[in-house]
Order: C-alpha cells, then structure tokens, then sequence
C-alpha cells in the first residue's frame, strides 16, 4: 500500500484530530514523513478537519465543460475543453491523480495529460473520465 493509500486507510478508520497523530500512526505503519510532506499529501488527497478530525472532502465538480479526448501515442492524452476551463480542470486532476498520470500541463481550453511509462492510454482515458464522473 502507498503513503496515500495509506493515509486514507487511517483517517477511514478512526478519528485523527491533528497531523501529529497522523504523523505517529504512519510511523507505526513504517512510513517515515515530515510534516510539510504530510500537509502536501493532505492537500493533494483533498483532506481537511472537519468537525474536529480529518476527513476526505467530497466537494463535487458540480458543472462541467465540453471534455473531448484524444490518445497521441506513446503517452500523452489530450482534453480538448472549453475555452477559461482547462486550468481548472487540470488542478482537479492533479489533486486527484489518477493512476498511470504523470503530470499535466494545461492552457486555456487543451490540457497535456502525460502517462507513467508503461500505462495503457486508452486506461488512462478511462481514469481520467471517472475523475470527472463521466463515461467514455
């Protein structure tokens, strides 16, 4: 299980009221992090205190744009959007980092979805289509 997999598997599990906590299960688990690192983790899992303990924050993408996708082999994955929508889209799936994305870079209406090496574009396309609640 990764450090992410990890932090979530532990603030699912039981109440964690503050990043020391945290900081001391992980350390329990093996995972050695300092606490700027673990704030980027939180950030990045999109958690925040909520009533008192830490939980994953479900806000939902509630209205989106035209998403068109192409495949450009080897690995890169192009979503064409409309125009003022690409930033907002691509900080979306950087804090949710779908499995086989290695980065993004995006414009005004195009964001260059890079894959890890060895990563099946067509299932990146499909991740990075479930990241936004839509179908292929």
């Amino acid at each position: 299980m990764d450090t992410d997999q990890q932090i979530l598997a532990i603030i699912e599990a039981e109440p964690i009221r503050d990043q020391a906590s945290l900081l001391a299960r992980l350390a329990e688990q093996g995972i050695q992090l300092t606490q700027p690192t673990l704030s980027r983790h939180l950030h990045k899992l999109s958690i925040r205190k909520q009533d008192g303990r830490y939980r994953v924050s479900r806000e939902p993408v509630t209205v989106l744009p035209r998403m068109d996708i192409s495949l450009v082999p080897p690995n890169l994955v192009i979503l064409k959007t409309d125009p003022g929508h690409a930033q907002m889209l691509g900080l979306h799936l950087d804090k949710r980092q779908p499995e086989g994305m290695a980065g993004t870079v995006a414009g005004d209406d195009t964001i260059f979805i890079a894959a890890e090496a060895g990563t099946s574009l067509e299932d990146l396309r499909e991740r990075v289509l479930d990241v936004f609640g839509r179908d292929g």
